[in-house]
């Protein structure tokens, strides 16, 4: 089954250690066992995150002598923000008209409010003259 590049890019970010991990190498390029420090796992494991990582093009891996620095690839996490952003820009103007709604219900209310006559308040004589 081939999947596009969006889906991996969701996938990879759907694990809290691989964002994680995102997270830290925004803050610039990291060594694999500076990466597996915070976590409580094996370093087999945490370089099969970074695989997934990698193969959903939001890391890169790189070779110098015995160092293989891992950095942050942006242009994926480009690509979802574009797409997010699509739908928020749909919910932004449906909230939007309700909000138009509600203040021209609340504008109505007010008006209907203004428009009702005052209760008559009886006096002691009336209610004297009430029977029980």
């Amino acid at each position: 089954m081939q999947t596009d590049a969006l889906s991996r890019t969701f996938s990879a970010l759907a694990d809290p250690t691989r964002r994680a991990i995102l997270a830290r190498l925004s803050q610039g390029e990291a060594a694999v066992t500076e990466l597996a420090a915070p976590f409580d796992m094996s370093l087999p494991a945490v370089t099969k995150h970074l695989k997934v990582l990698e193969r959903a093009g939001l890391i890169t891996r790189g070779r110098e002598a015995q160092w293989r620095p891992c950095a942050l690839a942006a242009t994926p996490l480009r690509e979802v923000s574009e797409w997010v952003e699509q739908y928020r820009e749909h919910w932004e103007q449906r909230l939007d008209r309700l909000e138009s709604y509600l203040h021209a219900l609340q504008a109505n209310q007010k008006q209907s409010e203004r428009k009702k006559p005052e209760p008559a308040v009886s006096s002691p004589e009336a209610k004297k003259g009430r029977r029980r």
